[in-house]
């Protein structure tokens, strides 16, 4: 089965495999797993905060950091094509007592400030208002079909933010994508955040974990979510011992990732019935439409899993397909040569 579902079902690699098995251990509850204490002192470097913490999924890591971030009763705004709003059921809510405020999406993943601006037309001193303690924002974005956020752009939300006194999380599930996309340090990237989570089970090839960036103070305050929440586990370093080498192997080559795709969407554009803008492939991810009105998404989707290749619907009529180290570029070519068969019939 070539797998174009999501980059989720990436494999650890063999020396992943081999670090998990032989890396020292220690209870990380305790703060005494040397391997956990040595990926989180190496990613808030990569970052430029000033601590990390490992927590076993994304939606954890973004969970914990809302609660973190906002006061019971407070709002926090996200985008309404957001992972946080649309995947991640409602935890700030149930958990917390936050109340997600929905913002547009823009096609490119933006929140416009005017936007935002909207949220804030009332009376601070009516009690009868729930006051916004947390932009944010995603990057890369998913649904958007893994745009890039611009540094020009995020520094216009920053300065946004700052005029309020208002922290920004950063949904940076893929954010190693966005930063091999602007070439530049993800360091460069987090300096307009707060706080940041990123996924290391994704293009990073871990199998299991994520990371919450962010000052000492707050971290401080993600672990007692994390551990109120479950997230508290004891000889950790097992997983983090593939995130070590996810975060000091595995990122150059997301560039691959991205190349695949750009492949897979100019390939598509020379198949009849097939819908899709190249300007908006920037990383690893494929937004397409079948406008061929013998299909529908559903119907071209049995196709091609009857013919080997795994994809699935995000919304809107589109069709996602994700690259991720366990595709090559010859097996690109063998799903656009599926794709065309089943047009041509």
């Amino acid at each position: 089965m070539i797998e174009l579902r999501s980059d989720t079902f990436t494999l650890p690699t063999e020396k992943m495999l081999q670090a998990m098995v032989k890396t020292p251990l220690g209870d990380d509850v305790y703060g005494e797993d040397p391997t956990i204490n040595q990926l989180e002192e190496q990613v808030a470097e990569m970052f430029n905060k000033e601590a990390a913490c490992f927590l076993p999924s994304g939606t954890m890591a973004n969970l914990t950091s809302i609660l973190a971030h906002c006061p019971r009763g407070s709002k926090v705004l996200v985008g309404n094509e957001s992972d946080i709003f649309i995947y991640e059921a409602g935890g700030a809510s149930v958990c917390g007592g936050v109340i997600y405020e929905p913002i547009p999406t823009q096609s490119d993943g933006r929140l416009l400030l005017e936007d935002l601006e909207k949220v804030f037309d009332f009376d601070p001193e009516d009690p009868q208002f729930a006051l916004p303690s947390l932009i944010c924002l995603e990057n890369t974005h998913n649904r958007c079909g893994g745009r890039v956020l611009p540094f020009e752009y995020l520094n216009s939300v920053r300065r946004f933010a700052n005029e309020r006194s208002l922290p920004i999380h950063m949904d940076g599930a893929r954010i190693f994508n966005a930063s091999v996309a602007l070439k530049c340090p993800v360091s460069e990237i987090a300096k307009y955040a707060d706080s940041i989570q990123f996924c290391l089970s994704k293009g990073l090839s871990a199998p299991i974990g994520s990371m919450v960036v962010g000052s000492r103070k707050f971290i401080k305050d993600v672990r007692r979510w994390r551990k109120l929440l479950g997230g508290g586990m004891r000889q950790a370093g097992v997983l983090a011992a593939a995130g070590i080498i996810s975060v000091n192997n595995m990122v150059d080559r997301l560039e691959e990732d991205h190349k695949r795709a750009r492949q897979f969407a100019e390939g598509l554009l020379l198949i009849t019935g097939i819908e899709l803008d190249l300007k908006q492939v920037e990383t690893n991810i494929v937004f397409f439409r079948v406008t061929d009105p013998q299909f529908t998404p559903e119907k071209f989707i049995e196709k091609l899993k009857a013919n080997g290749i795994a994809i699935e619907t995000l919304g809107h009529g589109r069709i996602r397909a994700v690259f991720h180290r366990g595709v090559t570029g010859k097996e690109v070519d063998e799903v656009l040569d599926v794709i065309q068969k089943i047009m041509d019939k």
